[in-house]
């Protein structure tokens, strides 16, 4: 059964793209409990694994319903295009306890007998204390689990708002929604997504916000009650790659041309990049990485462009070129 979400003009107009690194963070707990989440990221489970086990995520999973609601308040949409974690958490941790009481009593619900267990009395007992220790409970998550590779996470998430704003201008919104997930359709101003129940929402002049997201694949995400921003998670693109070793596929070819360096950089473009993304992607000290960007703009082989505080490096033509022969 689907969920249909009524656009009005005003809505159309207050479209806009986010990221969320609490977003990532909260999925990422969210994988860590669900295997079939998992496909893309063994490589991250191996190196987070022993700082995953340190951490007792059952009162966080005990909201995270296989089918149902999840509190809006511990996910809240995110604040703007580039919000930090910490922004984001200040959020969370003034959330109403009235307000979270209500979240966390529908959230288990869905889960038959989570409501009668030990954790989940204590979560309702003391909503003010369950707000404190849920959002503990999430900033230690983000410094152990995600702080270490979100330079390269967030890269790969600008990337996909950079590539679908710019389809967003050549199409149009009703053109760019079904591109972002074949779950999404559009007619006539109504997005409707494959979902597990039904649902309507007319968005009442508030818009949506696109969330490209890493850990939430295979699922879409979506909804929000109100007053909260309606928002779509999706999975960005990129993800088979993401934690893929750039130097192991560096074309012996390219790298006779341009030497080692150059090489190393221009093939790890697979998608735009910082250069402090990059640095940390190929463990390379981050001025040695931006001599190489500046030697292979120069070339004509990358182009440069601002997003946010962000500057973003991608090939060229002839640098996309260069290294499909070089393979």
């Amino acid at each position: 059964m689907p969920f249909r979400m009524h656009f009005g003009e005003d809505d159309l107009l207050r479209c806009r793209f986010a990221i969320s690194p609490l977003w990532e963070t909260q999925e990422a707990v969210r994988t860590l409990n669900r295997p079939k989440r998992q496909g893309y990221h063994p490589r991250w489970l191996r190196r987070i694994g022993a700082a995953a086990a340190e951490l007792d995520l059952t009162s966080l999973w005990l909201l995270m319903p296989q089918r149902g609601h999840t509190p809006d308040w511990v996910g809240p949409p995110p604040i703007g295009p580039a919000a930090t974690f910490e922004e984001e958490i200040a959020r969370v941790r003034a959330a109403d306890p009235e307000a979270a009481l209500d979240d966390m009593a529908e959230a288990l619900a869905d889960t038959p007998g989570a409501a009668e267990s030990p954790r989940g009395r204590a979560l309702l007992a003391d909503p003010a204390r369950a707000v404190r220790e849920l959002a503990d409970l999430l900033e230690t998550a983000w410094h152990r689990l995600i702080e270490p590779d979100w330079p390269r996470l967030r890269d790969l998430l600008e990337a996909d708002v950079s590539f679908h704003s710019r389809r967003l201008a050549e199409v149009g919104l009703g053109g760019l929604l079904p591109e972002l997930d074949p779950r999404f359709t559009w007619d006539a101003g109504t997005l409707t997504v494959e979902w597990k129940g039904e649902h309507i929402r007319e968005l009442g002049g508030q818009g949506l916000v696109l969330m490209p997201s890493v850990f939430s694949w295979p699922d879409v995400v979506s909804g929000f009650d109100p007053p909260w921003q309606p928002t779509l998670a999706y999975p960005a693109r990129g993800i088979g790659e993401l934690w893929a070793e750039p130097s192991d596929r560096t074309p012996e070819a390219l790298v006779r041309i341009l030497g080692r360096g150059r090489a190393t950089v221009l093939a790890a473009l697979d998608e735009p990049a910082t250069t402090t993304a990059l640095a940390h992607r190929l463990s390379l000290a981050p001025s040695s990485v931006s001599a190489h960007l500046s030697a292979l703009r120069g070339a004509g082989l990358l182009v440069s462009r601002r997003y946010g505080h962000q500057v973003l490096y991608e090939r060229t033509p002839l640098g996309i070129a260069l290294v499909s022969g070089g393979g």
